[in-house]
């Protein structure tokens, strides 16, 4: 085929993308990640970020990068099979086990090299896996790879999930239910205590992507399966080191045999140079100051603008908020309209991302708002007052 030909088909491809208002671009930051930023020659209060805790511009991560970096280079020069395993490689997943208690755990490129490698290499042909409607791409994206028969379940229904395990999980050789912890674009959060009950019931495998929760819930941090007391009944557990952490890559944990399998099993961990010691020593600072009082400090302040915010948006009419997270949506419905709001909220300083399907469900399009604990209060209020604003203009609703 021509490039010529090709490019024509691509772009009616794309016109076609435009025409249903879904059209994407990438918006040009020229300063550190933090509570605000400089897009487009401004600054604007950042409430478009995973930073929940504020660490990804903490000058001791930094620090702890450009040492990593002078003492062991910039890259990692291949695969942790090959000649990309090391000794700093090891012992944060040492770290990141003895944190979640569990006995092993396996660093990832990120959390969706762990999704997709994770289910890929547990369940395979004659396997069920029953995946949350609202799950993560990763996650059906490692289910699509993973040759097993996919169920998908109704939203945080685990009646209806517990009807389907009955209706397709018989004859299986394995049963693996998956499942966020918090929902990354509603900011719900699954019952995790139920389908751990549910899944010992059946005998099915469960995984949590802890991604949201990390560093957010739980003592000191540990993620939604730790508050609620039922981490032991989780098999597998994902987290990433690109949100609260403020670092990058993803890893999961879980027993000695399924780390073990991972090595063997895991694509993505199988196939790809190893993180390079820079993001290592960056991860492994993250980690000990999220997990310690430093941590805690953060996360009284994150919890305390979560639910200054939640107030706020109740006193400006929107209703049925759920302050469970650090993550607000604000649902406006159409593409179109969500991108304008996204706009006009720019305009008044605030940067909250549209979003719009294929991330959400059709119809669902919004304003994905995120908090973090370095947000002053007067940042928080003035984040409100600029939705207010767009309220009074009919931009919301």
């Amino acid at each position: 085929m021509s490039s010529r030909r090709s490019d024509a088909e691509l772009q009616q491809e794309l016109d076609g993308i435009v025409a249903a208002g879904l059209q994407r671009r990438l918006r040009e930051r020229t300063s550190a990640p933090g509570p605000r930023v400089h897009l487009g020659g401004r600054e604007v209060i950042n409430v478009s970020s995973n930073d929940y805790l504020g660490y990804a511009s903490d000058e001791r991560l930094r620090r702890a990068a450009a040492n990593a970096a002078v003492e062991s280079g910039t890259g990692s020069a291949g695969s942790r099979l090959i000649i990309g395993n090391a000794s700093v490689h090891e012992q944060l997943e040492r770290e990141l086990a003895i944190f979640h208690r569990a006995e092993a755990a396996v660093l990832f490129n990120s959390g969706y090299h762990a999704n997709v490698g994770v289910v890929s290499a547990v369940v395979g042909s004659g396997d069920v896996v029953f995946s949350d409607a609202l799950n993560h791409a990763s996650i059906i994206d490692g289910c699509r790879m993973s040759r097993a028969e996919v169920v998908v379940c109704p939203h945080r229904d685990y009646s209806a999930l517990a009807g389907l395990i009955a209706q397709h999980g018989a004859g299986a050789r394995r049963r693996l239910v998956v499942t966020d912890a918090v929902f990354s674009m509603d900011g719900d959060r699954a019952a995790l205590d139920e389908l751990a009950q549910l899944c010992t019931a059946t005998e099915s495998w469960l995984m949590v992507d802890e991604a949201h929760a990390l560093g957010v819930v739980g003592p000191h941090g540990a993620g939604l399966s730790s508050e609620l007391g039922c981490a032991d009944g989780v098999d597998v557990r994902i987290g990433t080191l690109g949100k609260a952490v403020g670092s990058f890559g993803g890893y999961a944990v879980g027993s000695s045999a399924l780390g073990e399998l991972l090595l063997h099993r895991a694509r993505s961990f199988v196939f790809t140079t190893a993180l390079p010691p820079a993001v290592i020593a960056a991860s492994a600072c993250g980690l000990g100051l999220m997990a310690g009082a430093d941590g805690d400090d953060r996360r009284v302040r994150l919890w305390q603008s979560i639910r200054r915010f939640a107030a706020g948006l109740r006193r400006l009419g929107l209703e049925a908020v759920d302050e469970s997270s650090a993550i607000f949506p604000i649902v406006i419905g159409d593409a179109r309209k969500t991108m304008g709001a996204c706009e006009a909220l720019l305009e008044l300083g605030v940067y909250a991302q549209g979003i719009r399907p294929p991330t959400v469900p059709c119809g669902t399009s919004r304003l994905r708002i995120a908090l973090m604990a370095t947000h002053t209060s007067n940042d928080i209020d003035a984040v409100l007052a600029a939705l207010g604003e767009l309220r009074r203009q009919d931009l919301l609703a």
